[in-house]
């Protein structure tokens, strides 16, 4: 039983950091390299994350400058920026490619928040299905009588609080961005 919830602690555990790896690429108000996190390039016929060929920084909250170490890489950086769905528009002045975020409007909040909303309730449908596989598990340890009956629904009970707790750091974790985008 300790392994079913060692397992289930480790799984959920996994789904929280999927969420917020998920709400990194999102966009707030200010500058955040993580945006750009994901974003391969096409060097020389490899398909190579930005920032394995150039250094990403954030000089000040509206600004995320890219600076390639190979001279080549300059247009394909631009290239991938601009095929990207992030809708950000590079600039190229030959040293460095600076990349200025337009401060996000009302309606653009909203959808962010509506993405972030989608993004979370996955998070809360996969801690679920942990929950459920869990479940099934300790019913297959009664089931081989190395579980007793009061042991099952003790174990599921604490694989239900697991999962309560579980679902309200997603909702923390989903107040927590839903503040961020809505700042302004």
């Amino acid at each position: 039983m300790d392994s079913v919830q060692k397992d289930v602690k480790d799984r959920m555990d996994k789904a929280i950091a999927a969420l917020e790896k998920e709400f990194s690429h999102l966009r707030t108000g200010r500058a955040s390299t993580t945006l750009l996190d994901g974003l391969k390039v096409d060097y020389y016929g490899t398909l190579t994350p930005i920032d394995q060929i150039a250094s990403i920084s954030t000089p000040d909250s509206r600004t995320i400058t890219i600076q390639p170490w190979d001279r080549a890489a300059f247009g394909l950086v631009e290239k991938a920026i601009q095929k990207s769905d992030l809708g950000l528009t590079p600039v190229n002045d030959g040293k460095v490619i600076r990349i200025g975020l337009p401060p996000l409007t009302e309606d653009r909040r909203k959808e962010l928040v509506k993405v972030a909303k989608k993004y979370s309730e996955e998070a809360k449908v996969a801690v679920r299905n942990i929950r459920r596989d869990a479940n099934d598990a300790l019913k297959k340890l009664q089931k081989d009588k190395t579980l007793s009956e009061d042991g099952l629904h003790q174990g599921e009970t604490e694989v239900q609080k697991l999962t309560d707790s579980y679902v309200a750091k997603i909702d923390q974790t989903l107040a927590k961005k839903e503040k961020e985008i809505m700042e302004i």
